[in-house]
């Protein structure tokens, strides 16, 4: 079954599990960050990515800008852990990464939460590229990605037991949206899939055939 497949089962899921008023708060926040209008702003297809390092989750520091040396890099920005579409993701990902490699490119995620946190991600999802830890969101902020959830959202989360304070190592409740892209040697974006709605992802086909190009 594809990521994309999956997500939609998983979003029919959802629909059935929570009740109306929450399906309301969260369908708002959707709705809230596309009039934003923050991903026209975005960083996509022909712009050149900032420089980036960023600690990995053995809390070792990883530059994608010496990655870029041998390989175009897969760039994935994603929620958390804590986020179940975000787990479809990176396993969907994990699972195509030969593929990947054989088209002469690597994976890289990236998220908010700490170094300890993208370890308990890894180790969850059996991942073997590198979770990469942009607390702060500076990275983020720098593909213009980032966005602070409502409050009402915050509550629903933090009664579904998703602390993003603890996380995040910080109590600003900001997020990046889940984007993905791929990065040419030259530090060049030749793909881009970003979308308000947290549901959605670059599915590994679509990937591999931008990476064929």
């Amino acid at each position: 079954m594809s990521l994309t497949q999956q997500l939609k089962e998983k979003a029919a899921l959802s629909v059935n599990k929570h009740p109306e008023n929450i399906r309301e708060v969260m369908n708002k926040a959707i709705q809230e960050l596309a009039d934003s209008q923050l991903i026209p702003k975005a960083l996509k297809t022909g712009d050149t990515i900032p420089k980036i390092i960023l600690p990995n989750a053995s809390n070792k520091l990883v530059s994608v800008q010496e990655l870029l040396l041998d390989n175009k890099v897969i760039l994935s920005f994603y929620r958390g852990g804590w986020c179940p579409y975000c787990n479809l993701e990176l396993r969907a990902l994990q699972n195509s990464q030969e593929k990947f490699k054989k088209l002469g490119a690597i994976l890289v995620a990236i998220s908010p939460e700490t170094p300890d946190n993208s370890l308990s991600t890894l180790e969850k999802n059996n991942l073997s590229f590198e979770i990469l830890s942009d607390v702060d969101n500076v990275i983020s902020s720098a593909f213009n990605l980032t966005f602070t959830l409502p409050k009402d959202l915050v509550e629903i989360y933090n009664n579904f037991g998703i602390n993003l304070e603890q996380s995040n190592g910080n109590k600003k409740n900001q997020l990046p949206i889940a984007a993905t892209y791929i990065i040419d040697q030259n530090g060049t974006i030749i793909y881009d899939f970003i979308k308000e709605d947290y549901k959605e992802r670059a599915d590994p086909d679509k990937i591999i055939k931008n990476l064929t190009k």
